[in-house]
């Protein structure tokens, strides 16, 4: 399916977060062909649902839409917006391990490291390209967020430790997958 029609076939009007382990979360999501009027409707309503959920950042595959879309406000202010078509880093730097935390996985928080530096080549809204240098918490927030278009999970990134520590809670979210 191409990335219009993935657009196409979603309920824009009822987006929500998806939550593991719905197989959406774990696609490799579809590049978008082209930058048009119903990406701009996705992302305002991606944006519609981070903001209503309380989160940062959200990919596109967590509202169940797989394509290379990401939205983000690392300070979680309406005028602080990253909308990012086809991100890639192309360049990056240093580490630092913080505290993270996933719409898909609610209550689900574990340190996880990344890098501290990355720059950004993508397509904004218009569909030109741009690139970013993003820092610290800026730069966290879209690598989670980029993990998502690649099919990686919080999960996938957690330690045995924090694994063992968030087994219940994991293992609830499975069951209520399978019971809804």
């Amino acid at each position: 399916m191409s990335s219009a029609e993935k657009i196409a076939a979603a309920d824009l009007a009822n987006l929500s977060v998806v939550r593991y382990p719905d197989p959406r979360l774990r696609e490799v999501c579809t590049p978008l062909e082209v930058v048009d009027e119903a990406v701009g409707v996705l992302a305002e309503r991606m944006l519609e649902v981070m903001f209503a959920d309380r989160g940062v950042g959200l990919a596109a595959a967590q509202v169940g839409v797989t394509v290379r879309l990401l939205v983000a406000s690392p300070s979680f202010d309406e005028g602080d917006r990253i909308v990012l078509v086809n991100p890639r880093i192309v360049a990056e730097d240093g580490w630092e391990e913080m505290e993270e935390g996933c719409l898909s996985f609610p209550q689900i928080f574990c340190k996880i490291k990344r890098r501290k530096i990355v720059t950004i080549e993508a397509l904004d809204l218009a569909g030109q390209p741009i690139r970013e240098d993003l820092e610290g918490f800026a730069a966290r927030v879209v690598q989670h967020e980029m993990d998502h278009l690649d099919g990686r999970l919080l999960v996938d990134r957690m330690g045995q430790l924090a694994k063992l520590a968030h087994r219940q809670a994991l293992k609830q979210l499975e069951a209520d997958f399978v019971g809804g």
